[in-house]
């Protein structure tokens, strides 16, 4: 390997911020991803002179070079398609995430994905030992990297450790099926500051860590055996709000949200949902509760259309061709049963769209339909209000988001009553313009109050803040 950029902050994620792209003339080349993460620490990563580890996305390749692109320094890990395989769609996908969402599908336990787990974790570890300056700050994230904050800081006692979860965190009645609970636990216990979406999710890793490792804590901070303290509190996830607005305001997307509103036939209220094509989402029973307000009567086709976005998720994971299959049956019985020619009652699109046109949408719906059966934060929710720039439309939210704690204003549903769920949503439909106006000002104060800098720079910002209590004699690895 080339000489290793050293940075005195280094981002750890599971994926690298740039996804490869083959030019016409067979070269690759790289772009920007979308996404939130992206936008909120690119510009914290170009003052601090950082650097951004992680997995370029395609398996079996030889170890590509540290590189730079567009002035961001970047590390790739290299993944063979076993470990895809057994650490990505298995340990991370198969049993991390249904546990880690309320086991709304059951979570598998098999021995292999997890030594799978494990290898990653440390390779991720050795890479970002030799990247971090010395007394430098890395922030790792999520939960596919769970236990780098230990890997790393028997490596580098020097350096000052966060670790920030994007998922919920499980009460201890889930975790506790994890045979592998204990090391994750003290996985995350290397890190100096862990960071979660709700005071909920930190308050249960908390009492796990009391009476499973047995650490003294207290509200929100642990005591480990050597003194040294770890914090675990809340920071929610935000968006770039601005970024959101300046889209929405744009003449190409006004031009565009009409364009979608003309195509759809003009309906006097689109409902819209937006989501990866997961089960955790609640998209199946959104689309049975407005399925059967068509059959009763309710809405009329004429006057109301669900438009469902549904980006294609680990489609090589059976669950979720399964899910996919039900779905898209779902949607043809009720298009078959209750739409007309030229008026289907919803709209499917399995694909995945740029920012621009999913800005468009946000302008042309007049209820967005968030309904996941548990999510750590859910940000659509957050990209709809920010879209809102006349203060109009409604959001109809599941009180299982993260995203209900703050967006108090919306309509607040539980997705697993069907009969509720229906009853807000006509509520939505026929709420009041005043009510509605009053509703999504509030939201669109907190989403501008509380942006994604802003998230970013709380952490950080604690994570410098944090006293100083560590062996500072630097261990490092040997430079490959």
């Amino acid at each position: 390997m080339s000489r290793t950029p050293q940075a005195d902050l280094v981002i750890v994620a599971n994926r690298l911020p740039v996804d490869r792209v083959r030019l016409p003339d067979g070269t690759d080349s790289w772009r920007t991803s979308p996404g939130g993460l992206v936008t909120a620490l690119e510009p914290v990563l170009r003052k601090n002179d950082g650097a951004w580890i992680g997995w370029p996305g395609s398996a079996d390749e030889d170890e590509i070079e540290p590189f730079v692109e567009d002035g961001l320094s970047l590390v790739p890990v290299a993944m063979s398609s076993q470990e895809v395989e057994e650490f990505y769609e298995g340990f991370s996908n198969g049993t991390l995430w249904p546990l880690y969402h309320d086991v709304v599908a059951k979570p598998e336990f098999h021995r292999e994905w997890w030594d799978s787990y494990v290898a990653v974790n440390q390779r991720f570890a050795d890479r970002a030992a030799t990247v971090a300056a010395e007394g430098a700050t890395v922030w790792v994230q999520d939960y596919q990297l769970q236990l780098v904050p230990q890997m790393l800081r028997e490596q580098r006692p020097d350096l000052r450790i966060g670790f920030y979860l994007h998922i919920p965190f499980p009460p201890a009645e889930l975790f506790s099926q994890l045979p592998w609970r204990r090391q994750i636990l003290e996985g995350l216990l290397g890190a100096d500051l862990i960071g979660f979406q709700l005071p909920g999710a930190a308050a249960n890793f908390v009492r796990l860590v009391r009476s499973r490792v047995g650490h003294k804590t207290h509200r929100d901070t642990i005591y480990l055996p050597d003194g040294r303290p770890v914090k675990a509190t809340a920071f929610p996830i935000s968006i770039d709000t601005a970024g959101f607005e300046e889209l929405a305001r744009s003449e190409a997307t006004e031009k565009r949200a009409a364009e979608i509103r003309e195509a759809l036939g003009n309906p006097r209220k689109i409902f819209l949902g937006v989501d990866r094509l997961d089960y955790t989402k609640g998209i199946y029973s959104r689309l049975r509760a407005f399925g059967e307000l068509v059959r009763d009567g309710e809405l009329d086709v004429e006057d109301a259309v669900f438009v469902q976005v549904a980006t294609p998720s680990r489609e090589r994971v059976e669950q979720y061709r399964i899910l996919r299959d039900e779905i898209e049956m779902l949607v043809g019985r009720i298009n078959g049963d209750h739409g007309r020619i030229g008026s289907p009652a919803i709209h499917y699109l399995h694909s995945s769209f740029p920012r621009e046109e999913m800005a468009a949408f946000y302008r042309a719906a007049d209820i967005m339909v968030v309904t996941p059966f548990r999510d750590g934060m859910n940000l659509v929710a957050k990209e709809y209000v920010a879209c809102r720039i006349h203060d109009d439309g409604a959001l109809v939210l599941s009180e299982f988001a993260g995203a209900a704690a703050e967006l108090r204003q919306a309509w607040l549903v539980n997705p697993y009553d069907i009969d509720g769920m229906k009853a807000t949503l006509l509520e939505a439909y026929a709420a009041d313009e005043k009510d509605s106006n009053r509703r999504m000002r509030a939201m669109r104060r907190t989403v501008t109050t509380h942006d994604v800098s802003k998230w970013a720079d709380e952490f950080l910002t604690e994570l410098a803040g944090l006293p100083e209590h560590h062996d500072k004699s630097v261990r490092r690895p040997a430079r490959r």
